[in-house]
Formats: C-alpha cells, structure tokens, sequence
C-alpha cells in the first residue's frame, strides 16, 4: 500500500481484496454475531451490573470504527502500481538504512501505513519521525529525524527500492 499527497492509497489486488473481504466480514456475519452476544448479555438481567453486556456493547464499538476506517480507506484507493519514482523515498518503498554513518548496523523496512504491515517485513508510516525523516531523500544521502527524547539522529539512506509484495 503506498499513500500518495492526493490522499489516494494504492493497492496491490491482494491488499485491495484482503481489505475488502474483512470489510464484508465485519458489515455482515460480525455484526450478527455480535447483536447476538448483545442479546443474550441483555436477557440476564440488569444492564448496570452486566459485565458481558458492556463487553459486547465495546466490542461492537470497535468493529464500527474499523468498518469506517476501512470504508474510507476502500474509498480512496486504487489497485495497481503507483506512480513511478525517480529512485526517491516515498511511501511504497523498501528503505535500508545506516544508523549515524555505521554500515553494519543498518535497518530494512517498508515505508507504508499500518494496514499493510505484514511479519515478513517491519514496517514504517510515512508519518513516523523516522518515516517523515527519510521522506524525499535517495540513496546515498544522509537524512535527520527526531528520537522520542527530543534529540536528532542521522541516518544514510542506503538503497530505497519499489515494495513488490
């Protein structure tokens, strides 16, 4: 997934239909399921001291945000390759980077939102300090970026490359 200034995410089809298929998920069989536990959490009596009931009303409350947040993530997206680019980091990019000038002590990720974070690779959002920070840059160049402690970090971009799923 790559998000471009437009505020148009691009989508690989097998993002695109995963974030589909549990957008279906949850605006159908999940929304049974969990009007049922409501139910049934509301004929064991009073509501005030009902654990299961409050459980269940919060659960529903989550899956209502990730529906919208999927709805409006499916809404702006568009399946297929992002715009070519001139070897510069951006979003949909495998970024490997060297920790102040060390070469053996480098970091690869993919520079993506987290709706496309996957366990074969870590990624980071563009919005992150250490995202923002490399944004722009290409390889070869040193890019600042702010730690949590208020301090300034470099790193040098090592290789930014195309993310290919």
């Amino acid at each position: 997934m790559t998000q471009t200034s437009e505020n148009v995410t691009w989508l690989t089809q097998e993002a695109y239909n995963k974030l589909k298929d549990e957008l279906e998920y949850l605006t159908g069989p999940a929304r049974t399921e969990i009007a049922a536990k409501i139910a049934a959490a509301r004929e064991e009596g009073d509501l005030r001291e009902n654990g299961g009931y409050h459980a269940a009303k919060e659960e529903q409350g989550k899956q209502e945000l990730r529906v919208r947040q999927l709805t409006q993530l499916l809404e702006n997206a568009k399946v297929g390759t992002p715009p070519a680019t001139d070897g510069e980091v951006a979003p949909g990019m495998v970024v490997t980077i060297a920790f102040d000038g060390d070469e053996d002590d480098t970091l690869t990720f993919l520079l993506a939102s987290r709706e496309y974070a996957s366990s074969d690779i870590e990624t980071y959002s563009p919005q992150s300090p250490l995202g923002s920070g490399v944004m722009g840059h290409k390889a070869g160049e040193e890019a600042e970026y702010e730690l949590p402690n208020g301090k300034k970090a470099s790193v040098t971009i090592l290789k930014a490359e195309p993310y290919s799923g």
